[in-house]
């Protein structure tokens, strides 16, 4: 019988009573995030320098960073519309336990005395091809992991950045000095057990999670519906002009960088600066400063227009901390300007994921988002491949200067080119957003979701 009102109304369901901010799946994704880029921090330092002992050839050691990146661009191109069909829950465990296992199979194999160089190879491939997929599929839940917590999205996104700058710095600190006390290899199952971790936290703080689980409602995946997903996410970021330059310079700028810390830092560190402990405190040290430009971008970077910020911030962490290498055979110099750069870097992912999110419909992320990852990384693989045989023919100081103009002028972008300007327009007016074609979306670094600096 019901009231003369008319029907019962459950409490649950009054539209004017807001649901309870749920923050546990945010703080689930931040967590098993941190624990799974500490463990790249590992596998930063700890495979280089494997590479390095046990064969002492920079341009091997470049040969190892091409093999770890090539993979991952592959699963990137491919991986989007995969990753709603299957659940992001679900590919984010999947990944993080191939990764373990083809880790821990570096020293396993190495102790048995049957480890070959295309072995270390083959199983680095490995990681690269599952691990991008996972750190996706972790990426593109933060705006609805945001919205469940009640939580902006600006400060989401600086948080989830902050957290994986100080991932960073704690994990490249460990790795250095795990790395002089115990050796590379062992360092190796460490970084295994991370990713097992990260694994058993998604599994558990992301059950029940509707945007974690498979897409309700889609077509069963076929090589005709699979092919035409792939096709509106490339679609929408092509015909996107910011997205297409935020891409290109990133793509530049990435590739730099993995020649920076696969190849040319850890051979710095060895010929100059005293060994892997140096390493790991340079990278520590920048992790950490990034961890401080994240949170100060967080608190108060919405006062300022993000084109300078992001432009201001690029020229920081990149061409100096190559001419400093070049200059100078002591820690101290370098210890300086790679805080600076970290400061500098910290404020570049979250002002690229809140334009990525604000740009990109939820329904295209995931394929968007693998497109963009995709392709910031396409030169990523020549990164450590270029610099190791260029090392080995005209030295490491005219290396580091040569790489060093290179990226003053990829930085200089954003201040250049008109498509950037679309930057500085305010969250909601998307018009100056749009690209040279219609942006109505079909039924789709980010290492995940946006274009971000790795």
């Amino acid at each position: 019988m019901t009231a003369p009102g008319g029907p019962k109304t459950n409490r649950t369901d009054r539209p004017d009573r807001p649901h309870k901010p749920d923050k546990k799946p945010l703080f689930t994704v931040l967590a098993a995030n941190a624990i799974s880029i500490s463990g790249n921090s590992l596998t930063l330092i700890a495979v280089p320098w494997f590479t390095l002992e046990t064969t002492g050839s920079p341009a091997r050691a470049g040969l190892v960073a091409f093999c770890a990146a090539l993979p991952v661009i592959v699963s990137a191109l491919a991986g989007g519309p995969v990753i709603d069909r299957i659940g992001r829950r679900r590919v984010s465990i999947g990944s993080d336990l191939v990764c373990a296992l083809a880790l821990v199979a570096v020293p396993l194999l190495n102790h048995a005395g049957v480890l070959r160089f295309w072995m270390l190879c083959a199983l680095m491939a490995v990681t690269g091809l599952f691990h991008a997929p996972g750190e996706t599929a972790r990426n593109v839940l933060t705006p609805d992991l945001a919205k469940r917590a009640g939580t902006p999205l600006s400060r989401a996104t600086s948080f989830y950045d902050a957290v994986s700058r100080g991932a960073r710095m704690t994990g490249a600190a460990l790795a250095g000095l795990l790395v002089a006390l115990v050796g590379a290899d062992t360092v190796l199952y460490v970084d295994a057990a991370t990713f097992a971790v990260s694994a058993l936290l998604v599994l558990v703080g992301l059950r029940g999670v509707p945007a974690a689980e498979p897409a309700r409602g889609a077509p069963p995946l076929s090589f005709a519906v699979y092919r035409a997903d792939l096709r509106e996410g490339y679609a929408f970021m092509l015909r996107t002009r910011l997205l297409v330059g935020v891409n290109l310079m990133v793509m530049v700028t990435n590739g730099l960088s993995l020649s920076w810390s696969s190849v040319l830092l850890p051979l710095h560190a060895r010929e100059h600066l005293g060994g892997p402990a140096a390493q790991g405190l340079l990278v520590s040290v920048f992790g950490g400063c990034a961890l401080v430009g994240a949170l100060l971008y967080a608190a108060v970077g919405h006062r300022f227009p993000r084109r300078p910020a992001l432009a201001a911030g690029f020229l920081l962490c990149g061409a100096p901390v190559f001419v400093t290498a070049a200059v100078t055979d002591t820690v101290p110099p370098l210890l300086v300007v790679m805080a600076l750069g970290g400061l500098g870097v910290g404020v570049l992912n979250p002002i690229l994921g809140a334009v990525f999110y604000e740009i990109v419909p939820e329904g295209l992320r995931s394929r968007v988002g693998g497109a963009s990852t995709a392709s910031v990384l396409l030169a990523a693989p020549l990164g450590g491949l270029v610099g190791g045989h260029m090392v080995e023919r005209a030295g490491l100081t005219a290396t580091l200067f040569a790489l060093a103009g290179v990226y003053f002028l990829a930085t200089l972008c954003p201040l250049v080119l008109p498509a950037w300007r679309a930057m500085d327009t305010p969250a909601g007016g998307t018009g100056a957003l749009s690209s040279s074609g219609p942006s109505t979306p079909a039924p789709a670094p980010a290492p995940a979701g946006s274009p971000r600096r790795r």
